[in-house]
């Protein structure tokens, strides 16, 4: 009976200690790059090999104001402010797999598409649009994504 209750416990510790190493941590990030880093969230968080953006607007990089110009210059830079959070944490766009799409205006959808379709190519990743009734600062469009990278 000692026997069996020893493989037992050695059975259970080494189950442990798999899903030990099986679990990853998770990390919180804020680059500096697009956001203020004093912002009460974090610009992205990485589990594993996923990276979750918060939300993007227009912003002029390092600042809190919105690029002028319209739908389709706040869109270019949400974009290009989206692939700055990307690569600052090791990703880039060809590894986004989910996109969140609102608009403050839905009817502005087609100028969205119109910029957006220039960051990425087939496949496309898969995406949600929806209109909002009032977005951070004021802006057009707010975009957020996850980006994942297979296990190497």
């Amino acid at each position: 009976m000692k026997q069996a209750q020893a493989v037992a416990l050695l059975f259970a510790c080494l189950c442990g200690a798999a899903h030990a190493a099986d679990s990853a941590p998770i990390e919180y990030l804020n680059s500096g790059r697009v956001l203020p880093t004093t912002l009460p969230f974090s610009e992205a968080v990485r589990v594993r090999d996923t990276l979750y953006l918060s939300g993007q607007v227009g912003i002029v990089p390092g600042t809190m104001k919105l690029v002028p110009g319209g739908m389709k210059e706040e869109a270019r830079q949400t974009m290009e402010n989206i692939r700055a959070s990307l690569e600052a944490n090791g990703f880039s766009m060809s590894d986004v797999v989910k996109c969140t799409v609102m608009l403050a205006d839905i009817s502005e959808w087609a100028a969205f598409n119109e910029v957006y379709r220039t960051f990425f190519t087939a496949p496309f990743p898969a995406r949600s649009a929806l209109g909002a009734n009032g977005l951070a600062l004021g802006a057009r469009v707010e975009v957020e994504c996850i980006a994942a990278v297979a296990p190497r």
